[in-house]
């Protein structure tokens, strides 16, 4: 059983940068590929991004791609990512998820951590 925890969350005004982190235990992280999905109040839960195992996969959500870096770090078990250029829009609870594989489909993730709250607001 993995267990997954974000964290980094906050309230940042657009334009500002923020760094998320996920941190995982109970299984062999390197063998996980990670994903990013958000929700935003009233709305679905949307793919952000996703990173493979050895990080020779990574890909975005067109609404993100150029502002948000996904990266990770094997021997930490921590999963990253970096959101710059913020814009109101962005305001969601971010969740992180451990898979076998790449998708950006939601059911395909086994493990889901909690969820940490970014708000983008002047």
């Amino acid at each position: 059983q993995v267990q997954v925890a974000e964290s980094g969350g906050g309230l940042v005004q657009p334009g500002d940068s923020l760094s998320l982190s996920c941190s995982a235990s109970g299984g062999t992280f390197g063998i996980y590929s990670m994903g990013w999905f958000r929700q935003a109040p009233g709305k679905e839960r949307e793919f952000v991004t996703t990173i493979s195992g050895n990080s020779g996969y990574l890909t975005y959500a067109d609404s993100v791609k150029d502002r948000f870096t996904v990266s990770r770090d094997n021997a930490k078990n921590t999963v990253y990512l970096q959101m710059n250029s913020l814009k109101p829009e962005d305001t969601a609870v971010y969740y992180c998820a451990a898979g076998r594989y790449s998708s950006r489909i939601g059911n395909h993730y086994t493990y889901w951590g909690q969820g940490t709250q970014v708000i983008v607001s002047s």
